[in-house]
């Protein structure tokens, strides 16, 4: 039996990265997920997630070789939906969810994030979110902006969704390579398989190398179905670390038009963290406000007033079903359809500043949450 959902926030309870592909995919063979598995209360966690991490540099320089053989080299699969039916191991070691295959740069942020953490890996966000909830691992580490390609829409919505508080941030700087078989030289290459976003961030070194771009999943999928099938004229933008993971190539270093090409990952967890004042925090909240002139103006105004410094403002159409409660919503115009503001602003809500800011915004606001209020990653 699952525990109870967790209240979510101080007040009342409450996307993949959007890019335009850049031509017509070609059909990837799906991912295969781990065999569905129902486990009884206590039972094992599956061994072949048990032991990634301590398999995980062992397992990259048996295909460092890039031999058939090598690559054949059993790797964690994600989770997917079916899969959210069994309990965790009782080690000590942290569960860290993350979207992707291993090699995926959401793999770093978890390690980042969470050192010596066994990292997870989920096909989708949402599998990530339901496996914290569901007791299978303890964290999850997913993508919510990047500072060149903007926001994740996606994970906005399921932050809403779920019942699920940011404990913390990290931000990795993202470093794209161009990978290939061994034996393939650039000039073999007819194309090139990556996240829309990894390919729209390469945009000035592929064009000048004339390559055909195709947009897939994840990068480090990109790497894996690139290494997987033994493809001698078709390289893929990834990580280093999945080429080590793959047996790959590594023909080109720091592929990004931009040096300044950062994400940045929430850290989400079952239960809010305690605020202080000892160190920069950041506090997130989402809201909602009846359609008016300056209504907006007036929601932003309570954080000025106060001398509060907003870091990031996003607004998304509301999602009735996410919001059962909030079915009453006034003064909507012919034709319009409300919206949530999420804002991040600069505070702990252990400050009496913070808690007098969002006491005036309830005021007036129509819907308040608090997702969480937790350090600010200042290493980048």
């Amino acid at each position: 039996m699952l525990a109870s959902p967790i209240s979510h926030g101080t007040f009342q309870p409450a996307a993949t990265m959007a890019a335009t592909t850049l031509v017509n995919p070609t059909p990837l063979n799906p991912i295969t997920s781990i065999s569905d598995q129902k486990l009884p209360f206590k039972a094992k966690f599956p061994s072949h997630l048990r032991r990634f991490t301590t398999s995980l540099s062992a397992s990259a320089s048996s295909v460092q070789g890039g031999t058939s053989e090598g690559k054949s080299t059993s790797l964690p699969r994600p989770l997917t939906s079916t899969d959210l039916t069994g309990w965790p191991s009782e080690g000590s070691r942290i569960r860290v969810a993350y979207q992707g295959v291993p090699g995926a740069y959401s793999e770093s942020a978890a390690e980042k994030a969470y050192p010596n953490c066994e990292a997870v890996p989920c096909e989708q966000f949402e599998t990530a979110f339901e496996a914290v909830e569901r007791w299978l691992v303890d964290r999850a580490v997913l993508p919510i902006e990047n500072s060149l390609g903007g926001s994740i829409h996606r994970n906005y919505d399921l932050l809403l969704r779920h019942r699920l508080h940011i404990v913390g941030e990290v931000k990795l700087s993202i470093r794209h390579c161009l990978l290939a078989n061994h034996g393939v030289k650039i000039e073999h290459l007819k194309r090139v398989l990556s996240h829309p976003q990894a390919l729209a961030q390469c945009e000035n070194t592929l064009t000048r190398l004339g390559i055909v771009r195709e947009a897939v999943d994840d990068t480090a999928g990109a790497a894996k179905h690139v290494a997987f099938h033994e493809l001698d004229d078709t390289g893929a933008v990834a990580s280093a670390a999945a080429a080590k993971i793959y047996g790959l190539n590594l023909l080109l270093q720091d592929i990004q038009d931009y040096s300044d090409n950062v994400t940045r990952f929430l850290m989400l967890a079952r239960e809010p963290i305690i605020p202080r004042t000892d160190r920069p925090f950041k506090t997130s909240i989402v809201f909602s406000l009846d359609e008016g002139p300056g209504m907006l103006f007036k929601a932003l105004a309570v954080f000025a007033m106060r001398q509060i410094n907003l870091t990031k403002i996003e607004s998304r159409p509301l999602q009735r079903q996410a919001l059962p409660a909030h079915n009453e919503i006034t003064n909507e115009s012919p034709g319009s359809f409300p919206y949530l503001f999420y804002v991040d602003f600069q505070a702990s809500m252990a400050d009496q500043t913070a808690q007098n800011a969002l006491s005036h915004l309830k005021e007036f606001a129509t819907f308040l949450s608090v997702l969480g209020s937790y350090p600010e990653d200042v290493s980048i």
